[in-house]
């Protein structure tokens, strides 16, 4: 397990939100934390840190009127941590390059892959010959409906026809260097993992997954380990004292290098 930090960039400044509630009219979201401070203040501690494979979000539709003061925001962090830092949010093939220039080293995709609800694989490969597989996250952020967890896109709105399945892991893994993975339904709200995703996801374990979502202690921190069969990476966000939080940024990373045992 390595700890995987994040930078979610909502209306032009750094944000934990209940990821649930984002909505794009309006450009309203239900805020856990707002930071005073901008992107390049997170990529910058997070690079002093040697913290790498973290991601920045762009939480804004591209047609939104705060679209650019948030890509503004989130190309000032990629060029504070070059190559320390991946970009997600309306990522297409047309502008993967700009991101990768100011150095992120990967780029995620979800709603351009995933068009009208399936696997776009036409989309897939273009996206990957445009970036390199090594380059390229696929972000299977998902909510639960009845048993099973389907893929959202479109920041979270929008249910897709697929579920997250051993099978549609193996497909898509062979395009892509890593997945991430947002538990939507508990995104922000520091409540407890998901536990038969987080199970799922580590009993796979064939490429680098990194979970979010959920977590709110070091109780929380010990199961994802343990169900994940400490094969996944984690986020932590609204639960981190860096966004308001009472988890301790510098115990979460000495308990995720195996330095203490718990709090």
């Amino acid at each position: 397990m390595e700890f995987r930090p994040c930078i979610d960039i909502h209306n032009g400044k750094v944000k934990q939100i209940v990821g649930g509630s984002l909505r794009d009219a309006g450009n309203r979201a239900e805020e856990n934390f707002v930071a005073e401070q901008d992107a390049g203040f997170f990529a910058h501690l997070y690079k002093e840190d040697r913290i790498a494979g973290g991601h920045i979000i762009l939480l804004n539709a591209r047609d939104s009127a705060y679209y650019e003061e948030t890509k503004k925001q989130a190309l000032f962090a990629l060029r504070e941590y070059p190559g320390g830092l991946q970009a997600g949010g309306g990522i297409t093939p047309e502008n993967a390059e700009e991101f990768l220039r100011a150095g992120a080293s990967h780029v995620i995709v979800t709603s351009y892959v995933f068009h009208d609800g399936r696997v776009d694989y036409d989309r897939l490969r273009r996206m990957a010959k445009t970036v390199g597989r090594g380059h390229l996250v696929i972000d299977l952020s998902c909510r639960k409906r009845g048993e099973d967890y389907y893929i959202v896109t479109d920041r979270w709105q929008k249910f897709a026809k697929e579920r997250i399945t051993p099978a549609l892991l193996d497909e898509l893994c062979g395009y892509c260097d890593e997945f991430l993975v947002h538990a939507v339904d508990v995104e922000g709200r520091a409540s407890g993992i998901e536990e038969p995703l987080v199970q799922l996801l580590g009993d796979w374990g064939k490429i680098s997954v990194t979970y979010a979502g959920g977590v709110g202690s070091f109780a929380d921190l010990k199961q994802l380990k343990e169900l994940g069969r400490n094969r996944l990476n984690v986020t932590i966000g609204s639960a981190l004292d860096l966004f308001g939080g009472s988890m301790e940024y510098r115990k979460v990373l000495e308990y995720v290098r195996g330095e203490i045992d718990s709090e």
